[in-house]
């Protein structure tokens, strides 16, 4: 297999358990580990503050959300990129792992119970598209 090992975030504590086993399994595959956080609006807000303008966008706080749960995995020495990716998380993560050529997603499987099961997650909706492997890692208290 190639290509990278790709694992959605979105600033949960189970996201991050997640993005933990995904870089494991980077370690162990020897593949570099993207992290993504998925943003569904594309606005750009500008601010004024102390006389200075500051250009806010959607997918500067996903890339933010990213870029911290990475930067609890960066003491690990995986090859690690941060990104965002517009679309609703489950339809971004697919189409990220796409145009990366990714060999694998891994998500969580919060929301994998109960009537949360029924209404969808993001690990059922990817685990059902995916054109890659998948990996749900067990994320919820034991």
């Amino acid at each position: 297999m190639s290509g990278p090992i790709i694992v959605g975030v979105d600033g949960s504590a189970t996201a991050q358990k997640a993005a933990e086993k995904a870089c494991e399994l980077a370690l162990k595959l020897d593949a570099p580990l993207h992290v993504v956080s998925a943003h569904t609006k594309d606005e750009i807000a500008h601010v004024n503050f102390g006389g200075e303008e500051f250009v806010l966008s959607h997918a500067d706080e996903a890339n933010d959300t990213a870029a911290k749960a990475a930067k609890d995995l960066r003491h690990t020495g995986a090859d690690i990129t941060v990104a965002a990716a517009q679309g609703k998380p489950s339809e971004a993560l697919i189409a990220y792992a796409e145009r990366t050529g990714a060999q694998m997603i891994v998500v969580g499987n919060r929301r994998m119970r109960g009537m949360s099961r029924v209404l969808g997650s993001v690990a059922n909706s990817v685990s059902h598209s995916a054109t890659c492997d998948v990996y749900i890692a067990h994320t919820s208290q034991r």
